[in-house]
């Protein structure tokens, strides 16, 4: 996968990487492979997340996503600090503790749909412009498999990934072909999002779920970890994925097969 994307690039300057979310477990992995990668990266996180979790030697920019001012002023700075956008990820959303949809409170709904579905409508809307005036242009959205497949007990979480899915169609649709936007929609990742959350909880909480146990229900056998998503990230920032936009990549170790 690494040859694909370098052959790919050949002369062409750096990819100029946008991650919002960036601090998170999946984002920390795909920011320190494309950093090996030689592209120039800027993180956009929460305070809390980037002072627990900085990258050496790469920009960060404090952003809170729920605040379409926020996300338009931290995107401008990673703008100005890169000399434009090429790609961007978003890496950004949480969950609450398992409930029934009827059992969720209004506050609760509206805070799930705000901090995943509406983050990812204000970060595309302010790193569209920027996306279009690169040659490259490419928005990633990280999903979940609970967008297309429901479970019982996840609330509002997955209405608002379905919306994520279907949100990136349209971008899809309405962007072509100067911008091409796809999604990855990951399975249950060990990470911190399993333990309150990165930048919202100190990170030690009980799993909403045993890992070990989870992943004796997967067809490969495991549960996933964070380095599982970065292949299918970076394949769809590349020129690998070219003829590729309105899709969602499923990385799920055979748990759902669509």
């Amino acid at each position: 996968m690494t040859q694909i994307l370098k052959s790919d690039l050949g002369n062409l300057p750096p990819l100029k990487l946008v991650l919002a979310g960036g601090c998170g477990g999946i984002g920390r992995v795909v920011a320190y492979e494309a950093k090996r990668q030689g592209m120039d990266v800027a993180i956009l996180d929460l305070p809390a997340s980037i002072e627990r979790h900085r990258i050496d030697d790469l920009p960060h920019f404090t952003m809170d996503a729920k605040e379409p001012d926020s996300v338009e002023h931290a995107m401008a700075q990673a703008a100005n600090q890169l000399g434009g956008i090429d790609a961007c990820v978003n890496l950004i959303g949480f969950m609450t503790a398992p409930q029934s949809l009827a059992s969720t409170s209004i506050d609760t709904w509206k805070e799930v749909i705000h901090g995943n579905l509406d983050a990812a409508f204000f970060l595309s809307r302010a790193v569209l412009p920027y996306l279009h005036e690169s040659d490259r242009g490419a928005l990633v959205h990280i999903a979940s498999g609970l967008g297309a497949w429901a479970r019982p007990n996840f609330g509002a979480y997955g209405p608002a990934k379905a919306g994520i899915i279907l949100l990136t169609r349209q971008l899809a649709l309405e962007n072509a072909p100067a911008v091409r936007v796809n999604a990855v929609a990951p399975g249950a990742v060990d990470t911190a999002f399993l333990r309150g959350g990165t930048g919202r909880s100190d990170e030690q909480e009980a799993p909403a779920f045993n890992p070990s146990s989870y992943g004796q229900f997967v067809p490969l056998g495991r549960i996933a970890k964070p380095q599982d998503i970065v292949g299918p990230v970076m394949f769809l920032l590349s020129d690998a994925a070219g003829y590729m936009t309105g899709q969602t990549l499923h990385v799920n170790g055979g748990t759902y097969m669509p």
